[in-house]
């Protein structure tokens, strides 16, 4: 009878490797007034997270859709601003959510309307900046 080969010490340490990394993809969670789940700054966090995120990066809302700061070779065309790196108000925040961005962009207009666009530059107007070196 041959015998029955026994599995590499290294691969079974890489496949685990693997797998831990896996399993922590996408484990952010939203944290912006998480204490209050109904308040318009929660609400336009999540909003956020569904509808922006995927263009933006906002450590709050959870988000990574833009190019890693600094890493201008791997900026897509798609990519909107690091927001976690830039401070809005809320009127810049609604005069971009109304008009599709700012000069220029591809970002579709009225992405969410309303209330929710309310309660989304309400939020992106606490939270981003965070890692902004500019005065606050």
């Amino acid at each position: 009878m041959p015998a029955v080969p026994r599995p590499k010490p290294f691969l079974i340490a890489g496949a685990a490797a693997v797998v831990l990394a896996v399993a922590a993809c996408g484990t952010e969670k939203i944290n912006a007034d998480n204490q209050q789940p109904a308040s318009p700054v929660h609400q336009g966090a999540e909003l956020f997270h569904e509808r922006c995120g995927g263009c933006h990066t906002l450590k709050a809302a959870a988000t990574q859709g833009s190019a890693p700061q600094g890493q201008v070779a791997h900026k897509e065309r798609t990519d909107g601003p690091n927001l976690d790196y830039r401070k809005e108000s809320v009127q810049d925040v609604l005069f971009a959510i109304r008009n599709g961005g700012f000069s220029g962009s591809i970002m579709p207009a009225n992405v969410v309307v309303g209330a929710d666009a309310q309660a989304v530059a309400d939020f992106v107007s606490k939270y981003a900046g965070s890692k902004s070196t500019a005065a606050k």
